[in-house]
């Protein structure tokens, strides 16, 4: 009896939906109402626990867009997201004195940094458990002043590039670069490198695929949204870094230079090239809030922009991310959106099969605009805040001599679309990543270089000084060093010094005046440097020694091979 009543009192999703959320009636028979705590049936116990958490947010579906509802357009404005205020845009709370260092410890505090050399240190007491012999047996414990010194040493090889680590040390002549040696021993660089660590193996989420960085990634992003206030324009696309070795999320882009690596989901601010935000692609378990409706690229867009909703930015993304619910979505939460679409999206209108160079259609369902361009070959464009209408492009037609004129929300999506890969142009000229066997490691200093870029761009908004990446790095790295670096003594003894290549040919050796058989071993001939001085008064002084001209053993042959005026 009991098994025929729970059947006859299961509901539907959508029933239990509109009593929990939608309703405040009561809809239950007199059958049904009752004030024991009798077990609910199976399709209500999940919204038992969860109804009534504020914690938990209630995710809209998207209103998919009707393909039928299209219509064809000469003159059209969409609505857009409305104005946007960019008054508080910008650097959030500055330092006192901007100075280089100042602006880089904004992201990496001596708190992360803090917490990496505890790491380190727990790591390397763990290892040295395991390991009797070997390097171990000389580790002592790092310091957060060692650990800056060590990050200024990965820097300067950015810059300094050698083919393998070991050649910073080297004593080869042509080779040496005595500097590293000043800061760290080879054996002390090479065991930090080894023991650097980020997380603690014995309490970290064993699921998690990113259990390795997630602490310090997830402070890092968190520094990025904090600092800066992103304009009106803002830019969603992806970014690869190289990645070769064994690892269950690594991606295979053949559009992209390095083709294999780790992806990573990024929001740049447009204007200045900030980047705002990351998300590391993981496959299934990657971070993101799934939204119904939109997919997983729908999603991703979602995930980044949650923190600048109704604030009247405008997004551009590309044909991946791209879909008319996506943009009818955001623009219903006050955000406006272009971007290259694929022509068989959903919700899409249909358009003229085959047209000629230069044709183009508009199409537009009252909010947003379709574009379709021929230029060499379909162009499909989406927007909710260009009108319609062509633009000169500023340069002329190689053909017929006129100005070359495209869509205005195809300019607009030239100029702005290539935010995040000036991002990985900008830290592909120095960048400190290095290949290495452990892929953590590999990212941390992926997003090392990212947190330079930043700094660099905080610093030129703060002061308004134009000043290159290298110039920027290079102020840096000498500012940390003289907060945080004490010289260190050169090791006694060790390997002897290689000749230098040029001993053999580039050094100059006196000989006698040959004799004449007039003068016999008397032979003198005037020097040169006293006949010729301009820096003291001219003499005639006889010499029996000479290089190429006769010159005086002391002062005057040294003096010709190291002054340029002698």
């Amino acid at each position: 009896m009991t098994e025929n009543l729970y059947k006859r009192r299961k509901l539907t999703n959508e029933e239990i939906e509109d009593i929990f959320f939608n309703s405040d009636e009561e809809i239950f028979d007199s059958e049904a109402e009752s004030d024991s705590d009798e077990d609910l049936p199976p399709n209500l116990e999940a919204l038992d626990n969860i109804a009534d958490e504020e914690t938990t947010p209630v995710l809209n579906e998207a209103e998919e867009v009707n393909s039928l509802l299209w219509k064809a357009t000469n003159l059209f404005n969409p609505p857009g997201p409305g104005n946007f205020d960019n008054q508080l845009c910008g650097v959030q709370n500055p330092p006192e004195s901007p100075s280089e260092v100042n602006c880089f410890k904004m992201f990496l505090t001596e708190d992360v940094m803090g917490e990496i050399v505890e790491e380190t240190n727990r790591y390397a007491s763990d290892l040295q458990e395991r390991e009797i012999k070997g390097k171990l047996v000389k580790w002592v414990p790092t310091n957060i002043p060692e650990m800056y010194t060590f990050l200024v040493s990965v820097l300067l090889m950015g810059v300094i590039k050698k083919p393998s680590l070991r050649d910073y040390w080297s004593t080869d002549p042509m080779l040496l670069t005595p500097f590293f040696r000043s800061l760290f021993s080879q054996d002390r660089f090479l065991l930090l490198l080894r023991c650097l660590h980020f997380a603690n193996n014995a309490t970290a989420v064993s699921n998690d695929p990113l259990k390795k960085i997630r602490n310090i990634f997830t402070a890092l992003t968190s520094s990025f949204r904090r600092i800066f206030v992103p304009y009106r324009d803002l830019c969603v696309d992806e970014s690869l870094m190289k990645w070769k070795g064994r690892l269950a999320f690594r991606q295979f882009i053949p559009s992209k230079r390095h083709r294999f690596g780790v992806k990573f989901f990024v929001l740049c601010d447009v204007l200045t090239g900030y980047v705002e935000d990351m998300i590391i692609y993981t496959g299934s378990t990657t971070d993101i809030q799934h939204y119904p409706g939109l997919g997983i690229s729908g999603s991703v867009v979602m995930t980044l922009l949650a923190p600048y909703l109704r604030k009247c930015h405008v997004l551009y993304v590309d044909n991946w991310y791209s879909s008319p619910t996506l943009f009818q979505h955001l623009l219903s939460l006050g955000t406006g959106a272009c971007g290259t679409v694929r022509a068989n999206r959903k919700g899409m209108p249909k358009f003229t099969c085959k047209m000629k160079k230069g044709e183009v259609e508009f199409e537009e369902n009252g909010s947003q605009l379709a574009v379709k361009w021929h230029d060499k070959r379909d162009v499909h464009v989406l927007t909710t805040v260009h009108p319609t209408g062509m633009a000169a492009t500023g340069k002329l037609d190689h053909v017929t001599g006129q100005p070359s004129m495209k869509p205005v929300c195809v300019l607009e999506y030239n100029k702005k679309m290539g935010a995040v890969d000036k991002a990985d142009m900008m830290t592909g000229f120095h960048e400190c990543a290095r290949k290495s066997t452990k892929w953590y490691k590999k990212i941390f200093f992926h997003v090392l270089d990212t947190v330079l870029l930043n700094s660099h761009i905080v610093y030129r908004q703060i002061t308004g000084k134009e000043i290159t990446s290298l110039q920027f790095r290079t102020n840096l790295m000498r500012g940390l060093l003289e907060e945080y670096s004490t010289l260190r003594c050169p090791a006694k003894g060790g390997r002897p010094a290689l000749d230098t290549p040029l001993r053999l040919t580039a050094r100059h050796f006196p000989s006698e005046v040959p004799q004449t058989t007039s003068q016999g071993s008397k032979t003198r001939r005037h020097c040169k440097v006293c006949l010729s001085s301009t820096r003291k008064g001219k003499q005639r002084r006889l010499t029996k020694h000479m290089c190429v001209p006769p010159l005086c053993a002391v002062p005057c042959f040294e003096e010709y091979h190291t002054l340029k005026n002698y």
